[in-house]
């Protein structure tokens, strides 16, 4: 099973962070449902503006937990290179 990083904008322009098996559904939840984030439902709606493929639900929690130390600058820095 593969699991993905990935970086969500807010409406009110905040970056979330956060992993899942489907990026389809993960986002569909963040914007429309109960199961998104408590973070996210507070400021939608949100736009999927970063990704990235991991190879196990361990590496995938890691990335994430580096990406959530980065400064805002930082983080619009890696989405930047990869877009």
């Amino acid at each position: 099973m593969s699991y993905f990083v990935y970086i969500l904008k807010c409406a009110d322009t905040t970056l979330y962070t956060g992993i899942t098996t489907n990026i389809s559904r993960r986002v569909e939840e963040h914007n429309s449902s109960e199961r998104g984030a408590k973070y996210t439902r507070l400021r939608r709606p949100v736009k999927l503006i970063y990704s990235e493929k991991s190879k196990d639900r361990s590496s995938a929690s890691k990335r994430e937990y580096a990406i959530k130390k980065l400064s805002r600058v930082q983080k619009l820095e890696l989405i930047n290179a990869y877009n």
